[in-house]
């Protein structure tokens, strides 16, 4: 995607996602419930993750928590989440090895409208299989 579509995006995410503090369901909910198809690559009792619909490397995946629990974005995080935090990580680690991205990979997570944040459910993008840059943008 443009940066400049990204953007666009993030900013009507962040105006609706005063909404999704309320508990409507995300995106992310319908997939984790199977409302909405997705090609799930790992899953374990607290995390799911699967294949992003719109890659920006050979190999991104997002991984998210399969209860939002008030985790709309990381700078909503407290005490409470410190678990869901770091299982969402060690998937994350389990991901890149089942994927081979034994020379390295990034992780990404975008929080509120000026990270491109686009949907209110927290997310972890994994991204790998090329050469990263930096700045990253």
């Amino acid at each position: 995607a443009r940066s400049g579509d990204e953007e666009a995006a993030a900013k009507t995410a962040a105006a609706a996602a005063v909404t999704l503090d309320t508990g409507a369901p995300t995106l992310f909910d319908k997939i984790v419930s199977r409302e909405i198809p997705a090609t799930v690559v790992y899953e374990d009792e607290s995390v799911l993750a699967f294949r992003d619909i719109n890659p920006q490397a050979p190999v991104h995946v997002v991984l998210i928590p399969k209860r939002r629990d008030g985790l709309t974005q990381l700078s909503k995080a407290d005490a409470r989440h410190k678990d869901v935090l770091g299982q969402l990580l060690l998937a994350a680690k389990r991901v890149a090895d089942q994927e081979g991205l034994d020379n390295g990979f990034r992780v990404v997570i975008n929080d509120g409208p000026n990270g491109c944040q686009s949907v209110y459910h927290l997310h972890l993008h994994l991204l790998g299989g090329r050469q990263m840059k930096w700045p990253p943008g």
